[in-house]
């Protein structure tokens, strides 16, 4: 039967935009009638996949994901240098590569072709652009270390050979990789479906247990160098959005599913549970931290952990949490919601554990060595 660990985290943002809409106000749902702020689950899992921690976690068992893959390989053709140096951008002593422009180009279409379908070009582009252009698919795509160390071979034999590669040498995509985050999250290849990935993480959109006001700041930056002879004005007025929350973030995990995605690795996959619930507790979205510094750890965790179907407590702010000590009153609701739920279903889960930083009961170690393991 399926392992699945559920994860259900409350963490309080202070006046922020953490992650806004195409005219820059701060993401919003109604919920329950009243209109609630939100983060979208992209938002959230591009800032646990670019934190620090999940990269110290996993620096070698991280993809890419990028349209411009063929644009690095005809860099790494042109320079001498690894494709891996070009996507680090590494500043390493160059070789003669020995290649000339046209071959680069050609052999870099074919290598990125074969990963989805190149862009169409538009007939008055710079030169320079249409020849980027030409090399970058249309679809985001998520490479795995294997993928680009196989990119990477191809292009040291072809740049020594002098020789096009064969349809042999391009089959260049692997079905089996050791990508936590394509493991996790998945991926989607529109012209080679066979390759798809299914995200063993499903992430809900966080919400605010509470109904929220966005609100204006109106700002002004001052000229340092304004003496205020002639012009005793503001250097620059401008406007901004905002508004504070405590929000409710759902997770699922299909352990079962991961350690299948990374070929049978039980404890990469649980290191990789371990990472993303450390990583979900104490990242958030990086919008406009430069301005608000909306860093936030999570108030409580609550992980649950069994074969049973997975079910969200979002029902439990269905009715907006209203009163002064609204992180206590939410956690109140999210148990009275999983108790109820219990008593009319059965067993939602065969164990759980929480962490609740309003008291200081329980930990986050605790939760790590919950979620992780063959155990429950």
């Amino acid at each position: 039967m399926t392992d699945f660990i559920q994860l259900h985290m409350l963490a309080s943002y202070p006046p922020s935009n953490l992650n806004r809409d195409d005219l820059g106000t701060p993401k919003t749902a109604t919920m329950g009638g009243v209109r609630r702020l939100r983060v979208s689950s992209q938002s959230l899992k591009r800032a646990w996949r670019e934190s620090a921690l999940f990269k110290e976690a996993f620096g070698d068992h991280l993809g890419v994901r990028t349209k411009e893959m063929g644009w690095q390989v005809y860099l790494a053709l042109t320079t001498g240098r690894t494709l891996a140096d070009v996507i680090a951008e590494k500043e390493t002593e160059a070789v003669n590569p020995k290649i000339d422009d046209k071959k680069a180009v050609t052999w870099a279409q074919a290598i990125g072709g074969r990963f989805g379908k190149l862009k169409t070009l538009k007939k008055d582009d710079d030169p320079e652009e249409k020849k980027k252009d030409s090399l970058c698919v249309e679809q985001m795509v998520h490479f795995s270390p294997e993928e680009i160390a196989a990119i990477d071979d191809l292009i040291a034999s072809i740049s020594t050979d002098g020789k096009a590669p064969t349809d042999e040498d391009l089959k260049l995509l692997r079905e089996q990789n050791s990508a936590v985050d394509i493991a996790m999250f998945g991926r989607m290849l529109a012209a080679s479906p066979s390759y798809n990935q299914e995200a063993a993480v499903q992430v809900a959109h966080a919400i605010t247990v509470h109904k929220v006001a966005v609100e204006d700041d109106y700002f002004t930056a001052v000229d340092d160098l304004n003496r205020g002879v002639e012009d005793v004005g503001a250097g620059h007025v401008g406007q901004a959005e905002f508004a504070a929350g405590l929000f409710y973030t759902y997770i699922c995990v299909n352990r079962d599913l991961l350690i299948e995605n990374l070929g049978g690795d039980a404890n990469l996959a649980d290191s990789a549970i371990r990472a993303l619930v450390e990583t979900a507790a104490k990242v958030g979205p990086k919008g406009k931290q430069n301005s608000f510094a909306s860093r936030a750890y999570a108030s409580y965790l609550l992980a649950e952990r069994g074969s049973q179907q997975p079910r969200s407590l979002s029902v439990a702010f269905l009715k907006p949490v209203d009163g002064e000590d609204q992180l206590d009153g939410a956690i109140t609701a999210l148990a009275k919601t999983r108790k109820n739920m219990e008593q009319v279903y059965g067993s939602c889960a065969d164990g759980y554990k929480e962490m609740n930083a309003l008291t200081g009961e329980g930990t986050l170690g605790d939760i790590l060595t919950f979620v992780a393991g063959n155990h429950a």
